[in-house]
């Protein structure tokens, strides 16, 4: 069976940043225009699971039910948190975990988290990134990628600017090692 199509779906402040200092991400929900679809929907409709690391998951564990259309949900911890329906905390590989996707039939897996997407990176495993650039400077808080990712080379599929100043530039990776 082949590996799934890997997507990557975030925000980002100008400096580069996905949560502030303390990890809040009030930032964004703030900057958000109304009536604006950044294409988040499109993409939880394509997806057949999602990913997250567990600092991602803890911004959504008290959601009841999640957000995610009833879709599966793997943590990547190495503490796993109590059992929930619908979510597998696991402490694998990207490439384990794309193995294991692969023998469930899943076809599109949408990663986020920022240590997880650089995980990913660093594997080359991750083959679309959409990127929402927020038009604030954090200066300080986690970054989108993570230091010493090999390079690679995308290809800009689309860009969109939005009335609030928000832009979102989608990528497909251009070549594969």
């Amino acid at each position: 069976m082949s590996p799934p199509l890997l997507s990557v779906f975030i925000a980002t402040s100008l400096d580069g940043r996905i949560a502030d200092a303390d990890g809040s991400l009030d930032w964004l929900t703030s900057a958000a225009g109304p009536d604006e679809d950044y294409g988040y929907d499109a993409l939880l409709d394509s997806v057949d699971a999602l990913a997250m690391g567990r600092g991602t998951y803890n911004h959504i564990a008290e959601f009841d039910p999640l957000p995610f259309k009833g879709k599966p949900v793997y943590v990547f911890t190495h503490v796993s948190p109590p059992p929930r329906d619908g979510v597998t905390f696991w402490s694998m590989s990207p490439g384990e975990a794309v193995a294991a996707w692969s023998d469930a039939g899943h076809r599109h897996v949408y990663v986020d988290g920022g240590r997880l997407i650089s995980d990913f990176l660093a594997e080359d495993l991750i083959d679309a990134l959409t990127v929402t650039t927020v038009p604030h400077v954090l200066g300080d808080g986690p970054p989108l990628f993570h230091p010493h990712l090999p390079g690679s080379t995308w290809t800009l599929l689309t860009s969109r600017a939005y009335p609030s100043g928000l832009v979102t530039s989608r990528y497909e990776r251009e070549v594969r090692k």
